[in-house]
């Protein structure tokens, strides 16, 4: 499960954390032991606080709402089980490893024996040679609370201080039935970024994953009521047979179990994606990054890859469109289909979520999508790629219906595609679709059934077009609750509504009988 991490390299990150502690400033000097004993109280009296003012050289940006809340959930709860789904680089590892440990060690005294564990043994060891050091050489920490530090007895990755606190470190599957210090055992308790993505396709392995936390790594700790278990699991959600996606599942069964008997319920599950809505990119950690920081590694990496680095989503498989139900295949002459219909599902925000252009057209039971625009661009721009196609293509040989969502401002819709038909001398009739709509989730969710029947048809010529492959990819991470993007399905749905009742008057057209033939037929009723 990864690389090991060389001597070479393990002293050199050494050294490095050595030096960036040690350059650790005293405030103030000259502070009377009066005013130190006052401002540590303060200090001690927030989580946020302390960590900020002891590791400097650690919040270079202020802290987020979600570290607050990760670091009371685990503080104020002697026995818990925290999970934490979180994007990359949302300074996870620097507070569960580091600084919620130190803060229950230095400022409350709660903290007696910990055990981290990692992907590997020299990870591990290294993710707790931070604490090490901050022990050993953060002036601040020494002028406060003194030397923890004890000689002999310090030794890389399994050491205790002075005052009998023991912190030990081990790598993921390593047998841990021998962690204890005397009669102690691990009070604190935390599994750090041991999820792989060589092993998410082996059942086997992710299984036995689970099983070690919830058999081996809790069976360490003292089987006493009043005991204190604090345990955090920390990991981006990357794949849906991940350790990580097993274990949140199997989170919220015991969650609903323990809701349904009344019994204490130490189970939590934190999700913090890097974006509250990909529409705006509000981002969940602002002190640090900006929605339009967010908005350019959006754009500048695939869709399914955001997604499942910073979102939480898998787009491996989907929970309701699964990836062996996507299928391509050749498409017929355009003239060949008994109906076509272009349909668009525009944002009315010009910036905001993506503009969905779908072409698709409808041959007995299949459902063909031909061409594919979904862009994160503006209104005016997707007016210009359906101009551009409709001249290459030649698309005004065929009967192809034009719709737009008409939820919002239709004049002001239709007048980006109007501009740009008086810039070119002519006009596709785009008209805006003002029937009613269902729940977003229901209506794209009835297209699963065409999808399983392998009804709908990718064209193949475009497989590995950008616009195509996005449409795909937001099918897959289609799910209730999820916050992916859905611009693109939405379009596709509307294309087959009205397909459907263009097929349903042409083919089944209403039949009238006249009053002479009703009486006709009287006169032969017996």
């Amino acid at each position: 499960m990864g690389l090991k991490i060389t001597e070479k390299e393990a002293r050199l990150y050494w050294d490095k954390i050595k030096a960036r502690t040690m350059a650790i400033k005293v405030v103030d000097d000259i502070e009377s032991d009066a005013d130190r004993k006052k401002r540590m109280r303060y200090l001690e009296a927030d989580y946020i606080r302390w960590f900020e003012y002891y590791f400097p050289n650690y919040a270079k940006k202020k802290c987020a709402r979600f570290h607050k809340r990760l670091a009371n959930n685990i503080i104020k709860n002697k026995r818990i089980r925290e999970l934490m789904e979180a994007f990359r680089s949302a300074g996870k590892s620097v507070h569960i490893d580091m600084g919620i440990p130190l803060y229950l060690y230095y400022a409350l005294r709660d903290l007696h024996f910990m055990l981290l564990i990692g992907e590997t043994e020299s990870k591990a060891a290294k993710l707790l040679g931070d604490i090490q050091a901050q022990i050993e050489f953060n002036p601040r920490l020494l002028r406060d609370y003194g030397k923890r530090q004890q000689i002999g007895d310090w030794a890389e990755g399994d050491f205790t201080t002075s005052d009998g606190v023991k912190f030990m470190s081990l790598g993921f599957r390593q047998s841990p039935r021998g962690a204890r210090e005397g009669d102690a055992r691990p009070d604190y308790i935390v599994v750090d970024d041991v999820d792989s993505k060589q092993h998410v396709n082996n059942d086997r392995l992710m299984k036995e994953g689970v099983d070690y936390i919830t058999e081996d790594v809790w069976g360490c700790f003292d089987a006493d009521e009043n005991g204190t278990e604090r345990f955090v699991y920390a990991n981006n959600n990357f794949h849906k047979n991940s350790i990580t996606n097993r274990l949140k599942s199997y989170f919220l069964t015991e969650k609903q179990k323990l809701k349904q008997t009344g019994d204490e319920d130490v189970f939590d599950v934190l999700t913090v994606n890097a974006v509250k809505d990909l529409s705006t990119f509000e981002p969940s950690w602002p002190e640090k990054t900006s929605a339009d920081y967010w908005r350019r590694k959006f754009n500048s990496m695939p869709y399914r890859s955001f997604m499942r680095e910073y979102m939480n989503t898998h787009i491996a498989d989907g929970s309701v469109f699964k990836n062996t139900d996507i299928i391509f295949g050749q498409i017929l002459p355009l003239r060949d289909y008994e109906a076509l219909v272009f349909y668009g599902d525009l944002s009315y925000k010009d910036q905001g979520d993506f503009k969905g252009l779908i072409l698709v057209g409808k041959i007995g039971r299949q459902f063909h999508i031909i061409f594919t625009y979904l862009r994160r661009a503006s209104r005016a721009m997707a007016a210009e790629w359906l101009y551009d196609l409709y001249e290459d293509k030649h698309l005004d040989r065929y009967n192809i219906k034009y719709m737009i969502e008409g939820l919002f401002a239709m004049d002001e819709f239709v007048n980006d595609f109007d501009n740009e038909g008086d810039r070119r001398g002519y006009y596709i009739p785009v008209v805006a679709d003002e029937r009613g709509k269902t729940n977003k989730f229901d209506r794209i969710e009835s297209l699963s059934g065409y999808f399983e029947r392998h009804n709908v048809i990718f064209n193949e010529a475009e497989k590995d077009c950008p616009d195509q492959v996005t449409l795909r990819d937001q099918f897959l991470a289609f799910e209730k609750g999820s916050k992916a993007n859905d611009d693109g399905p939405d379009a596709v749905h509307g294309a087959f509504k009205e397909l459907f009742t263009i097929t349903r008057v042409d083919k089944f057209p209403v039949r009238t009988t006249s009053r002479a033939e009703i009486r006709s037929r009287s006169k032969n009723t017996f």
